[in-house]
């Protein structure tokens, strides 16, 4: 019997949810709210989500990869909202796409990590295997190797000063790679590297909704500047979600870059937003000296993390929660650069 992954509409605290802490397409929770998701993919969740579990990959690496099959499979503690991971033995992982909307991105990482990761300065996921459709389950999938690590934390990094220079170094290398014949920005990367013109609407919405707790005036400004300022330059490659969650952190520094899912090529500004969600202050800094960009970039840039963090925040039906509090800082300090520096 086939599986039934839901890829429902969007909605709030009905267990219908479009993932707004990493992602805008829609997906479903079990009984659960944005809140209740931040917790899911800090902790893993059940095994079993989005009908993926430990016995369906054991059943599609006998049946396509018998070599592995005695390598027990065990799922990560840290998971994704695109895809469910699960350890393969020592060395390995599985990664499964939880929906139709995510599945395109394991042809696009296949195909291009293994030409981007000669020209990148840190570790990139090592495409093992491609495996197909079977076992009841729908969509292509893949085989990786396992990249030690943490995902970043203040507290497990040593200097993080020095950690966003080089977080700036990975993003001006990847910037540099080949673009010709890349994956336009647009449906596929969830319109990173595309004009944030596209979330217009909904950035209005999320706006209003916020009512008292931002300055609404000096917000709409932000978002006006930001698409004010088309991108004009030669499309280069962006990573698309560049999180402290898909950054990896071994002996205290940047160790590696993963999930290329929602990367292209088109206008790097959206990689900027961890200049305001991880880094303060001096590091802030640090990585605004090191990356460079234009003015125009960096309005942009702010224009995506206004968007992000008002719809992380209109959406929580908790106000209390802590999630609440980190994405209203982020925009408070995205308004006060936008006036310093304007």
């Amino acid at each position: 019997m086939a599986l039934r992954i839901v890829n429902a509409g969007r909605g709030c605290g009905t267990g219908v949810w479009r993932c707004p802490a990493c992602c805008e397409r829609p997906f479903v929770v079990s009984g659960g709210s944005a809140c209740d998701h931040r917790q899911m993919i800090s902790t893993g969740g059940p095994d079993g989500r989005a009908g993926i579990d430990t016995a369906l990959v054991k059943r599609l690496i006998a049946a396509q990869f018998p070599r592995w099959a005695h390598l027990p499979v065990v799922p990560v503690t840290v998971d994704g909202w695109d895809n469910r991971t699960h350890r393969l033995g020592d060395d390995k992982t599985v990664r499964l796409p939880t929906a139709a909307g995510y599945a395109p991105a394991v042809d696009k990482e296949c195909d291009w990590l293994p030409r981007l990761a000669p020209r990148l300065p840190k570790a990139v996921p090592t495409i093992l295997a491609k495996g197909a459709p079977g076992e009841g389950y729908p969509y292509s999938w893949s085989v990786r190797d396992w990249l030690p690590g943490e995902t970043a934390s203040p507290e497990g990094i040593d200097d993080m000063r020095q950690f966003a220079a080089d977080v700036a170094g990975f993003m001006l290398a990847l910037q540099r790679c080949d673009a010709t014949d890349g994956p336009a920005a647009g449906a596929q990367s969830a319109y990173r590297g595309a004009s944030p013109a596209h979330y217009d609407d909904e950035t209005h919405r999320c706006i209003e909704a916020l009512g008292g707790r931002i300055d609404n005036e000096r917000a709409t400004e932000v978002w006006q500047a930001a698409l004010a300022r088309e991108y004009r330059g030669e499309p280069v490659w962006f990573h698309g979600d560049l999180s402290r969650n898909n950054l990896l952190v071994d002996g205290g520094e940047l160790s590696a870059v993963i999930d290329f899912g929602t990367s292209g090529v088109g206008d790097p500004a959206c990689d900027l937003t961890i200049a305001w969600t991880l880094f303060r202050a001096e590091s802030r800094e640090v990585f605004r000296r090191t990356v460079g960009q234009d003015d125009g970039t960096w309005a942009r840039a702010r224009g995506w993390a206004l968007w992000k963090s008002a719809l992380t925040v209109a959406n929580c039906p908790n106000p209390e929660d802590e999630l609440v509090a980190i994405h209203l800082h982020v925009i408070n300090e995205v308004l006060a650069d936008h006036e310093r520096l304007t």
